[in-house]
Formats: structure tokens, C-alpha cells, sequence
């Protein structure tokens, strides 16, 4: 009774609120209970509002990183987690009533929050409810949810078949919606290219609320822009129709670390050659962290080339000891196992964790976080190497990873997705900037840090433009507030290259409006 009193007074009260340029809580809530179907549902079961007691904690479990979960971050005015996707037709509908941006999340890993934050009211679409994984081995597929994380994927893909897999993140808490809609590299992408490259369905929610339920009724250009383009410029994805690759019952991975006294610069040098050519069924990521060096108080950089190859453990020590003999990579050093227990140890999990640990969707650590990328179409030179190297310990706070590229990456044209980094590419670099201590004054210090790295690097990556990756999101590249074609380009071209363009046209087509929008979304041709 009290329930029903509740709607009847928002429901009187609706008529005002939208001809209002309030964008409150409870405009926004009336809003809902008028174009909802069934109002009760969005006062008790769905929407969440700062003065409901369970907000802060709703917000915050999909928030891994700290930068975006302080009491000065912009809230929510809502936050709607839909258990049935027509739940979300009314909450778009008073998004385009009031002067109100809707942002979409799926597993909050966005590396400067927008699936959570903007600098204009909003509201959170939250798809934690929708993470369904439906394995078809007579077709050697799957649908998954874009609420599903890569690790639930994982799970339920190697709980039907031990000799079938997914190329994708190394992240076991990612969401697969912005994992897969921005790229989504993993360990077999030399072999099978990136997630998007092994997409062949999808099904989107347009600003009116309309259903596009496969590949045909969207039609091949949305379809092209939803996978790698980044979904949230265009609509909601619900999901994506995935082909499953083969896997070998076993693969082998290991992990080799050298600091420059140990000789690193000589086994660098030869990485950068031998990583992107040799067999693609071999991926090795080499990073480079600091380490307490030799003498009290100093700082060296330890190389660790850490590897999987899709076969055993003699096919392995073959390869590498042809291909990357310098290294003198041993027995001891590998293991094989499982594809799925490989997941696990690409995660950081000791070996022999139980797999249903991968169906934990939450960050057991959250931290303040920065990325930044790069790409490398020419080795770097022995000095500029050294100078790296020294200016890695000289910064102090800045971690990379070098990815390599090779194989299938360099086959697929650069057109075939929006995801253009393709030939040429010998590796690409994920900047990683961590740290666990609050205070204004330590977050400035990290990212002046991240700058002052990504500057020195100028000299030794990609330029005009500088590329970079959706999946490592860098406001410092570019943002725009009004989301104008003019700012969108500066990033976008970076992020796409010559595919820009054709995602402002598909953008334009079907979203004339610029109703999907945010700091770094595709904007409309003007």
C-alpha cells in the first residue's frame, strides 16, 4: 500500500517535473515511473538514488579504480541495474526528456571512469544483472552478455569443451562489453587476431529505445562500428555472438627475469626482433619494472618475459631455443597445463588456483590507476633503449608492458574493424601507473610521472598521428566536453586512424542527435 501511495504521488506530480530543467534525483525518478510499464519495478527493485541507503555501495562495486571513487567525484543522479532489457526503453526515454547524459557500464574497468562519471548530470545504466554465456559447440560459438565478465566467459566456455578458447583480456574482471566494443587484446591475439576479429553477432538498443536483435537488422555498418569503434558512441550492446577457437589440451607458459646487470639490454634488443616474427602460436610480453638494485638505496629495471605457447613443453623449448636462444630458457622455468589454468596465471593467480575463482566479478585490490599507450613500428636502438631504461629509474613510478604484434595482427586488414593497429606494428606499450596512498598532492605526482615517460618516448613510437588504444583510455590525448567534431578528431584519429572518418559518418547516420555521448565518444559530422 505504501508502494502504490508512493507512485500515485509521483505520478501527479510528473507533469510538472518535466517541464522543469531540473535534473534532480526525484525529477528523474518521476520521469521513470511515468514511462515505465510497470512503475513499482523502478521504485523497489531497479533504480537506486543518493538518498537510498545501498547508492554508495551499488556505485562503488564496479569502481577498480580509486582515482574515480572520492567523495569529489562527480555522483549519479541514478544508477539503474535492469534485470530485464525493458527496463531500459523508459530510463532512455526521460534521458532524451531531460537534460540528462546516460552512461553505460558494464564492468567499470573504463581507465578514467566514463562508463561511471561525466562532467555533465547522468545517470548509470548498470548491466551487472545481464552476464548470461550460452556455449553452442555444434557451432563452436557463444553468446555472452555484455554484463559478463571475460573470466565468467572463460569459465563457461572451458566448462563445455577443454580444447576450445577465446582471444581476449588478461583481466579476469573485465567487462566484456567495453572489453570486446573497444578491441580486447589477449595472449592467442598473434594466432587469432583480437576479440573483435572473432565477433560475428551483436544485438544493440538504439536511443529510442529500439531493438536491433542480430547482424542483419543493424546492418553491416553499426555492426562494423560495435566492434572495436567503442559501443557506447552508438547504443547499448546487449551482447555479442562469439567464435570460439581451437585450443591445444595443453599449452605451456613461463617466466624468465633479467635486470640490466644480468644482461637485459642484450635480451631486449633481441626481443624486439624476435617477438612479432616468430611462430604465432608463441606470445611472450616483455615488462619492465624497478627493482632494489646491488647497492643500498639503488634502483635498477628488471626485464620478465613471460610467455605462453599454444603446445607442449618440448614444442616450446624448440621454438625458443631457435628463435630466442639468448634468453636460455629451461625446463624449470615452464609449466604446462591447461588453456583455462593458463587464464589464471596471466591473472597473477598462483598455479593450481581452483578455476571458479573466475567467477568472482569483483577487484580484490582496487587502486589509483593511469594508462597510457604507445605503438612501435621500428626496434628501438641500443642507446635509445639505455636511455629508456635510465629514465624509467629516473621517473621512478612508471611500469610498461610491450606487447608484441606478428602473425595474424599483421594480416588482418586495418579497415576490417574500426581497430586499425594492425601490419607495421611491431609491439604496442601500456603505460602502468599504480599507487595505493591517497592525497591530491600524491595523484598529481603520479600523473606528472606518466606525462614526463610518455613525453620522452616521442622519439621512439608512432607519430602522425601518435596512435593509441581505446582499450587504455588517455584523456590527456584529447577529450571534449560538447563532444564537436573538431575535438573528436584530435583523439580520434589517434585511437582509429583513417577508420575516423567512416565512424563519423556511421555516427552521424544513426545518431544524428549525438545522444550517446561522452569526454572521448565519436561525434557527428557538423
Amino acid at each position: 500500500m505504501e508502494k502504490l501511495l508512493i507512485i500515485c504521488l509521483l505520478l501527479i506530480s510528473v507533469s510538472v517535473a518535466t517541464s522543469q530543467s531540473q535534473t534532480d534525483p526525484e525529477t528523474f525518478l518521476r520521469c521513470l515511473v511515468r514511462e515505465g510499464s510497470n512503475p513499482q519495478v523502478f521504485i523497489s527493485d531497479v533504480t537506486y538514488i543518493p538518498s537510498n541507503s545501498s547508492f554508495t555501495t551499488v556505485l562503488r562495486r564496479r569502481i577498480p579504480n580509486l582515482r574515480f571513487d572520492k567523495p569529489t567525484t562527480p555522483k549519479p543522479i541514478a544508477i539503474i541495474t535492469p534485470t530485464t532489457w525493458s527496463h531500459i526503453s523508459p530510463a532512455l526515454a526521460c534521458a532524451r526528456l531531460l537534460p540528462v547524459q546516460v552512461r553505460i557500464r558494464s564492468g567499470g574497468h573504463d581507465f578514467e571512469g566514463l562508463s561511471y562519471t561525466s562532467t555533465a548530470p547522468f545517470f548509470v545504466i548498470d548491466l551487472l544483472n545481464f552476464k548470461s554465456v550460452d556455449v553452442n559447440l555444434t557451432e563452436g560459438t557463444a553468446w555472452v552478455d555484455t554484463g559478463a565478465t571475460i573470466g565468467e566467459l572463460y569459465y563457461k566456455i572451458a566448462e563445455k569443451s577443454n580444447v576450445l578458447g577465446f582471444p581476449a583480456g588478461l583481466c579476469t574482471t573485465l567487462g566484456v562489453g567495453g572489453h570486446i566494443s573497444g578491441g580486447g587484446y589477449g595472449t592467442m591475439m598473434r594466432k587469432y587476431g583480437l576479440s573483435v576479429d572473432n565477433v560475428v553477432g551483436s544485438r544493440i538498443i538504439d536511443s529510442n529505445g529500439n531493438t536491433y536483435f542480430d547482424r542483419m537488422s543493424m546492418g553491416e555498418e553499426l555492426f562494423w562500428a560495435v566492434r572495436g569503434g567503442g559501443a557506447a558512441s552508438f547504443g547499448i550492446v546487449m551482447g555479442y555472438k562469439i567464435r570460439l577457437v581451437p585450443v591445444p589440451e595443453k599449452v605451456t607458459v613461463f617466466s624468465v627475469g633479467k635486470t640490466v646487470g644480468e644482461g637485459a639490454v642484450d635480451l631486449i634488443m633481441k626481443w624486439q626482433n624476435f617477438s612479432h616474427s616468430t611462430d604465432r602460436n608463441l606470445f611472450v610480453k616483455l615488462t619492465l619494472t624497478l627493482v632494489n638494485g646491488t647497492k643500498p638505496g639503488e634502483k635498477t629495471v628488471l626485464a620478465t618475459f613471460i610467455g605462453m605457447n599454444l603446445g607442449g613443453l618440448d614444442k616450446t623449448l624448440n621454438v625458443m631455443n631457435r628463435d630466442f636462444p639468448e634468453l636460455k630458457l629451461k625446463k624449470t622455468d615452464c609449466t604446462e597445463m591447461r588453456w583455462i589454468d593458463s587464464v589464471l596465471f596471466w591473472a597473477g593467480f598462483p598455479i593450481g588456483t581452483p578455476t571458479s575463482v573466475l567467477l568472482n566479478p569483483r577487484v580484490t585490490k582496487k587502486l589509483f590507476m593511469k594508462r597510457k599507450s604507445d605503438y612501435v613500428k621500428r626496434p628501438v636502438w641500443r642507446t635509445g633503449l639505455g636511455l629508456i631504461l635510465k629514465k624509467l629509474v629516473e621517473v621512478g613510478k612508471v611500469e610498461m608492458n610491450w606487447i608484441p604484434y606478428g602473425g595474424r595482427m599483421g594480416e588482418i586488414p586495418s579497415s576490417r574493424t574500426p581497430f586499425p593497429h594492425r601490419g607495421g606494428n611491431l609491439f604496442n606499450i601500456e603505460y602502468i601507473i599504480d599507487w595505493s596512498e591517497a592525497g591530491d598532492d600524491v595523484e598529481k605526482d603520479h600523473l606528472a610521472s606518466a606525462s614526463e615517460m610518455y613525453k620522452f618516448m616521442t622519439p621512439y613510437v608512432s607519430s602522425n598521428p601518435r596512435e593509441a588504444f581505446l582499450n587504455y583510455r588517455d584523456l590527456d590525448i584529447g577529450s571534449g566536453v560538447n563532444s564537436t567534431y573538431q575535438e573528436g578528431k584530435i583523439y580520434g584519429t589517434k585511437y582509429f586512424k583513417d577508420n575516423f572518418e567512416r565512424l563519423v559518418d556511421i555516427k552521424t547516420k544513426f545518431d544524428e542527435i549525438n545522444f550517446w555521448r561522452n569526454e572521448q565518444s565519436i561525434p557527428v559530422r557538423t
